[in-house]
C-alpha cells in the first residue's frame, strides 16, 4: 500500500520574496564557481590580476605629432657611448688638496662666501670684525689631556704646514686650560680678513691626527 505524504510548498509570499531578492554583494565570475548549488572559492595559488584597478603603469604610445617630429632619433643618442657615473670622494671634496693662491691674487671673502667655505672644515668658527660686517679670523680650539699633549699637537700642525707660504696667525698652547688655540687670518688694508688660503690651511690642519692627544671619554656601564 502506497502512502502519500503531503509536502509543504512555499507560500506565495515567500516565493515572491525569493524572486525579488538581490544580494548586497557581488561576486566576480572568475572568483567563484557554481557546482551543485554550492559556491566554491578558487583554488589556492591562482591570482586574478585586474589592470583596470591600477591603470596603465607602463609607458604610453607616442603621439602622431611626436612621431612626425622624429624625436626618437634626437634623444636615443649613440648606443656605443660609454656612460660613467662619477661619485666624488672625500678627497675631491676637501680643500686640503688645493694649492695656495698667491698672496697678491687672494681676494678677501665676503661673509656669505666665508660661511659656505666653513662647511668644508671641521671644528672651526668665524670671528667677525668689530663692525660685524666681514669675517676677520678663523679660529679652532682643541682640548688636550695635558701640556705635553698640547706641545705635541703644536709640533704636528707645524710639521703639516711645513713649506706652506701661509700659516696660522696664532698657534699656542694654553697651559691653564689644557687646550691649543689656532687662528688664521690674512692682513689687509682694512684690517684682518679671510681668503680662500685660510680655509685651505684649515683643511690641512684638519688632517692632523689628534685622537691620541685629546682626553678619553668615560663610558658608564
Amino acid at each position: 500500500m502506497a502512502l502519500s505524504l503531503p509536502l509543504p510548498l512555499a507560500s506565495p509570499l515567500t516565493a515572491a520574496a525569493a524572486s525579488t531578492f538581490t544580494p548586497s554583494f557581488q561576486l566576480h565570475p572568475s572568483a567563484v564557481s557554481m557546482r551543485h548549488g554550492r559556491v566554491r572559492a578558487p583554488p589556492r595559488g591562482n591570482v586574478t590580476a585586474k589592470a583596470d584597478l591600477l591603470g596603465d603603469l607602463g609607458g604610453r604610445d607616442p603621439f602622431p605629432e611626436e612621431i612626425e617630429s622624429k624625436f626618437g632619433e634626437k634623444v636615443l643618442g649613440n648606443v656605443d657611448t660609454l656612460h660613467n657615473i662619477l661619485i666624488p670622494s672625500l678627497s675631491a671634496l676637501s680643500l686640503a688638496g688645493l694649492p695656495l693662491q698667491p698672496a697678491a691674487a687672494a681676494e678677501p671673502l665676503s661673509l656669505d662666501d666665508a660661511r659656505r667655505l666653513l662647511l668644508k672644515v671641521v671644528g672651526w668658527r668665524l670671528v667677525l670684525s668689530d663692525d660685524e660686517r666681514r669675517p676677520a679670523r678663523l679660529q679652532c680650539v682643541w682640548k688636550v689631556r695635558d701640556e705635553a699633549c698640547g706641545q705635541e699637537l703644536v709640533a704636528r700642525i707645524n710639521a703639516a704646514l711645513d713649506g706652506a707660504e701661509h700659516g696660522p696667525a696664532v698657534l699656542a698652547m694654553e697651559a691653564p686650560n689644557n687646550q691649543v688655540r689656532a687662528e688664521l687670518s690674512t692682513p689687509s688694508d682694512d684690517g684682518d680678513c679671510l681668503t680662500v688660503n685660510d680655509f685651505i690651511v684649515a683643511a690641512r690642519i684638519d688632517k692632523v691626527k689628534t685622537l691620541d692627544l685629546i682626553p678619553k671619554k668615560r663610558v658608564w656601564a
